[in-house]
């Protein structure tokens, strides 16, 4: 099967359906600017959760980040670098606080004694499931929203997800 046959059901649906299909008008360029900007005031100011997950936690966000990467369970230092899209001397930097505070310890890979493992305490696990909580809280405005807008958001939110193809 070819990457074209599973990206989009009109190119499932024969010869020429792509072609007979109505390409998208041109979006306005103001217009997405404007529900980009909104997007991203919802989602970064209005009710800033990070700045709520670090003064909840008493730490970075980055380093509530690290937890919450470790939540489905343990990772190598260079698995937690990679996941955090950080350097290496960072990621130690970070671990070493985050072990010193009792949120996670570190052991030697049964395979690869030159490999450290990262795991969650009982302490760091509750800071990460905390942090989720806060992080999964709709904002204010979209509970505000009537359920017929809601709806509507819903259907434009599946359509953004969807492949391109």
């Amino acid at each position: 099967m070819s990457e074209r046959d599973t990206t989009s059901g009109a190119l499932d649906a024969g010869p020429g359906a792509v072609r007979d299909a109505v390409a998208p008008a041109a979006a306005d360029p103001d217009a997405v600017a404007r529900v980009w900007a909104a997007m991203c005031s919802l989602v970064l100011k209005q009710e800033d959760r990070r700045k709520e997950v670090a003064e909840t936690l008493g730490m970075s966000f980055f380093r509530a980040k690290a937890l919450r990467r470790l939540l489905p369970g343990p990772l190598t230092m260079r698995e937690l670098t990679s996941r955090l899209a950080t350097e290496k001397p960072y990621t130690t930097l970070v671990v070493d606080d985050l072990e010193r505070r009792g949120f996670v310890e570190r052991s030697v890979h049964p395979d690869d004694r030159r490999c450290k493992i990262v795991t969650l305490t009982p302490a760091g696990v509750a800071a990460a499931e905390q942090a989720e909580r806060i992080l999964a809280r709709p904002p204010r405005s979209l509970l505000a929203l009537a359920p017929e807008d809601l709806a509507a958001l819903d259907r434009i939110m599946a359509a953004l997800r969807s492949p391109q193809g």
